[in-house]
């Protein structure tokens, strides 16, 4: 069984069962004391009765007993005492010289023998509880005096040696006592049942700012910064609504900071590349007139390596430009998409033989059916070239593409037979410029084209995942829509 079932879970539930357990223990407690009180008084009660009725019937009978008196004489002051006990019913037994006591009726109770010792060591009345058949009896015995003592003790005339015990049953206290216990439970189960209405309220005035914090703390998770919660009162709870708002002003402040430090790190990337394609576009016709002299064998062999070498690195430059400009499209929100009707499977014929891909036998297509879909074709183009020209870069031919239809959805995977991408490289391989030892070293990439490949599968409403398969390899998957047109002819 799991235990964690039996715990309340909710706040409301909890308060409501802590103040439930807090009354019933109060109630209990209250019960218990009064119990305790009134069992005392009752008892205390029927004990001094007892004890002022035996003495008022030995006050009147002893007198006349005989000094020393003897087994018979005795005899006859218990049976007279019974007689005179009345609805009390006690049972009676007297006692000379510390000897047995002596009784008239042959069903009276024994004589306790602490209850003996105690009348014979302190000269006084004295009583004891006992417990005969299962019902609860009190016995009670008296040294009788010569001179009256209405106090029972020895200072006011000698002791006869003389000892009486009278012992009843305590039915009737015993049924007051049970009708209080009974009483008790009869008044718990409403006494609860009232305390679930305060309980109630005091948990809803405790959960209301509760709920208001947790609604505060979900629109500033949503982004909406300038939440702000009214403060009232001066407890606890007031003092956590401050610390919400104190924590919600930091957080707007922080958010504003890095937006306009990120938008000015933006402008700042789309200004230098806007700058930098005017000179770049020039200096690109340039290295082509130079790269034709150094082919035609007009410049010196170790002139045309360096010509050929700016030439490159232009080009690589020129490109990093162009994608930069890209992303700065993308963070404006102003990259434009172009769809139209297509076959996907003439995107990835048109990409492999642009690039000259589909004639060395490194990359190999997998197009067995026709995937129709309504896409950019330049965007898709560029995403094909970014992911096959990574997988050729990064990972070890033969490349495969496959294209198919998928739940309504055009699915395109690029696999390649490397080493796969590292397991702490995954989660950032889409990000700009970031480098892992085997994923991202310098080549002739701009360190932005699986950005840009995910920002374009974005704009068309698809998804662009890395993976690595099970044998071995990376695995990029691009998932598209596919063409309304279709799925209505299906």
């Amino acid at each position: 069984m799991n235990n964690g079932l039996l715990v309340p879970r909710g706040l409301r539930v909890r308060l409501v069962v802590a103040f439930l357990l807090a009354t019933a223990f109060g109630a209990l407690l209250t019960a218990g004391l009064t119990f305790h009180q009134a069992r005392a008084s009752i008892l205390e009660r029927s004990q001094n009765t007892a004890v002022a009725d035996l003495r008022i019937q030995l006050d009147s009978l002893a007198p006349g007993l005989a000094s020393p008196p003897r087994a018979e004489d005795l005899r006859a002051l218990t049976l007279q005492l019974d007689r005179a006990g009345g609805s009390r019913a006690w049972r009676s037994s007297a006692s000379y010289r510390g000897g047995e006591p002596v009784s008239a009726s042959p069903g009276a109770p024994p004589v306790p023998t602490e209850l003996r010792r105690s009348v014979q060591d302190e000269g006084r009345a004295a009583y004891q509880h006992v417990e005969r058949h299962g019902r609860p009896w009190l016995s009670v015995g008296m040294p009788i005096a010569y001179v009256d003592d209405p106090g029972g003790h020895t200072g006011g005339g000698k002791l006869s040696e003389l000892t009486v015990y009278a012992s009843f049953p305590l039915d009737d206290d015993q049924a007051d006592i049970d009708a209080l216990v009974v009483a008790a439970r009869a008044g718990a189960v409403p006494a609860l049942a009232l305390a679930v209405v305060p309980a109630l309220f005091a948990a809803r005035s405790v959960l209301r700012p509760v709920r208001r914090l947790r609604g505060g703390a979900e629109r500033i998770a949503s982004g909406e910064f300038g939440t702000r919660l009214d403060v009232a009162g001066h407890d606890e709870l007031a003092g956590l609504t401050h610390s919400f708002n104190t924590m919600a002003e930091t957080l707007e402040r922080d958010d504003a900071e890095l937006r306009r430090m990120e938008a000015g790190a933006r402008r700042f990337a789309a200004d230098v590349a806007h700058e930098l394609r005017t000179p770049l576009a020039a200096m690109t016709a340039v290295t082509e007139i130079l790269d034709e002299d150094a082919a035609s064998g007009v410049l010196p062999a170790d002139t045309a390596v360096a010509v050929q070498l700016i030439s490159e690195e232009t080009r690589t430059l020129a490109r990093m430009v162009e994608d930069l400009m890209e992303v700065s499209r993308f963070d404006a929100k102003a990259a434009p998409l172009r769809a139209e009707e297509l076959d996907l499977r003439t995107l990835v014929t048109k990409a492999l033989q642009l690039r000259g891909w589909s004639d060395d036998g490194h990359v190999g297509a997998d197009l067995p059916v026709p995937v129709p879909v309504r896409a950019d074709p330049r965007r898709v183009d560029v995403i094909l070239a970014n992911l096959i020209g990574n997988a050729l870069r990064h990972g070890r031919p033969p490349v495969t593409v496959s294209a198919r239809a998928e739940n309504d959805r055009a699915i395109v995977t690029v696999t390649d037979h490397g080493p796969g991408i590292p397991e702490q490289a995954l989660p950032h391989v889409f990000d700009r410029f970031y480098k892992a030892d085997t994923a991202r070293t310098r080549s002739q990439g701009s360190g932005l084209g699986l950005a840009i490949a995910r920002e374009n599968a974005l704009l068309h409403g698809g998804t662009l995942t890395a993976a690595n398969a099970p044998g071995g390899g990376g695995v990029f998957t691009l998932a598209l829509p596919l063409s309304t047109v279709s799925q209505e002819q299906r």
